[in-house]
């Protein structure tokens, strides 16, 4: 009877102990979380590469991969913003639910083989904005330039997440992937 009673107890007893003592942990994300999130400045001027004003409110409403770079656009730009379509690809039918922005500080204008590059389907969102409003909405990790990282920005203007400088495109899906899973309540694709 004694055996009878211990096989009946061993699950209860092995759950507990994996549960309370053992404490299994999941992968670590990639991303780092930006607590408390900061929300995008109703005052960051920003404006197509014709010129015209783009109100800050009209980023909203969608989840955004976010490069910030000058439109002299190096070798570290151009991985980022390949890294930024892969990602967003990545994600399959979520994808939707993602925009990709390339915010320019300062002036210029991408070379026009890159330009092609980044308005061909799905396109990349390119906007000019002022880099001491970037600097002060944005923060690259420490000892970084603002330029070397990817941001998430979610779908109210909060700045919520910033990727490494050389991430883990697998480590970073799955973090955007749970990002897109814990909103699917409240948030759908397109604007």
């Amino acid at each position: 009877m004694l055996l009878v009673l211990a096989i009946c107890a061993a699950p209860v007893l092995a759950s507990y102990l994996a549960f309370y003592v053992l404490r299994p942990e999941g992968a670590p994300s990639q991303g780092v979380l930006i607590r408390p999130t900061r929300s995008l400045p109703a005052d960051l001027a920003l404006a197509r590469l014709d010129g015209s004003p783009v109100a800050a409110a009209a980023l909203k409403g969608q989840w955004l991969l976010v490069v910030v770079a000058p439109a002299t656009c190096g070798p570290g730009c151009e991985r980022r913003l390949y890294l930024q379509r892969q990602l967003r690809e990545m994600l399959g039918r979520e994808r939707e639910r993602v925009d990709k922005l390339w915010l320019l500080p300062g002036g210029g204008t991408p070379a026009p083989a890159l330009r092609t590059a980044v308005e061909a389907a799905p396109a990349v969102t390119v906007l000019r904005a002022d880099a001491g409003a970037l600097a002060r909405w944005l923060e690259p990790e420490p000892g970084r330039k603002l330029e070397e990282n990817l941001y998430v920005v979610d779908p109210m203007g909060e700045w919520m997440m910033r990727l490494p400088v050389d991430p883990d495109p697998a480590r970073v899906r799955r973090d955007l992937e749970r990002l897109l899973r814990a909103s699917a309540g409240w948030d759908q694709p397109g604007r």
